[in-house]
């Protein structure tokens, strides 16, 4: 089924639209989400039934113009028109168009405390608990989960934190290139579960046990200087800036477009955040989109 009056055009066209789908679970930060692409110039269209996406992909396509990015916004309610995500896609990529899609995601325990500040039930909790509710929806999109392009974890995130990597991601003219983000963290607060390479920089001496350095973070020059002074701390991020590098094409080739490189040490504030800052410099001059953020700056 296509729009009235809409006449097929080559499947070469419809790759320049760009088309971003927006799901994940209830309290996640899709609204963020979504206010954040229309910040970057992107149509949004929210709750939209599953079953519609390939209709709004062609009005969007023939409207031209500012619909040419289009960001449509799923949640577990439109599952009532449609439970086939994974068919929707197929059938806009079998159309010619070639959609993101964007999962939205947080830590059980932060989708409890949200939904508790603002004093909401979940939308699937019925008469059972908000964690009943949660491990429903869990589970009716664990396929979308298994699709998706990028998966954004929000459970350190705040709501300026969650629009500037919207932002990031989407922002820039050229969004069809990888982009890499170097996030550092703090182990004693959990692996990052977006991360597609995690380097542990624990090896390097804790300037956090050098009085002058405790309060000070990776990115003030002192601390960098003292890090990238120990043996091995140069060498490390040469490496893995090359590994990186080395594998880029092969993601493009593959379709990926987002790439998580997560630099842990103890609490995220010294090694970490200064190896994360020079090896996105690094990898920014060779050629690639990079930039660094710091999950738990601040923590301490």
């Amino acid at each position: 089924m296509r729009p009235v009056g809409a006449e097929l055009a080559p499947p070469a066209e419809r790759a320049d639209t760009v088309l971003v789908v927006v799901t994940g679970v209830s309290g996640g930060g899709r609204s963020t989400v979504a206010r954040a692409l229309e910040n970057v110039g992107f149509y949004v269209v929210d709750n939209l039934p599953q079953a519609l996406m390939l209709d709004m992909a062609e009005l969007a396509f023939q409207a031209g113009g500012a619909t040419r990015q289009t960001a449509m916004v799923l949640d577990v309610r439109s599952r009532a028109f449609s439970t086939d995500l994974a068919g929707a896609i197929r059938a806009l990529k079998d159309r010619g168009y070639g959609p993101r899609v964007v999962f939205v995601d947080a830590d059980d325990e932060v989708l409890i405390r949200r939904f508790e500040s603002v004093r909401r039930s979940h939308p699937l909790q019925g008469e059972g608990r908000l964690a009943d509710g949660i491990a429903v929806e869990r589970g009716l999109l664990a396929e979308a989960r298994e699709q998706a392009d990028v998966i954004i974890d929000t459970s350190h995130l705040n709501v300026n934190q969650l629009r500037r990597r919207v932002e990031e991601l989407f922002g820039d003219e050229d969004a069809r290139r990888l982009r890499v983000t170097v996030l550092s963290f703090g182990f004693k607060y959990g692996l990052p579960p977006d991360a597609d390479f995690v380097l542990d920089a624990r090896f390097l001496p804790n300037p956090y046990w050098v009085p002058e350095l405790r309060e000070s973070t990776g990115r003030d020059e002192p601390v960098s200087r003292y890090v990238f002074d120990q043996d091995g701390a140069v060498s490390f991020v040469a490496e893995y800036a090359r590994l990186i590098g080395a594998t880029v094409p092969g993601f493009e080739r593959e379709g990926k477009r987002y790439l998580t490189v997560a630099v842990g040490c103890t609490g995220g504030k010294h090694r970490s955040v200064a190896i994360g800052e020079e090896l996105a410099n690094q990898l920014r001059q060779a050629g690639l989109v990079a930039n660094a953020q710091h999950r738990d700056l601040g923590r301490e």
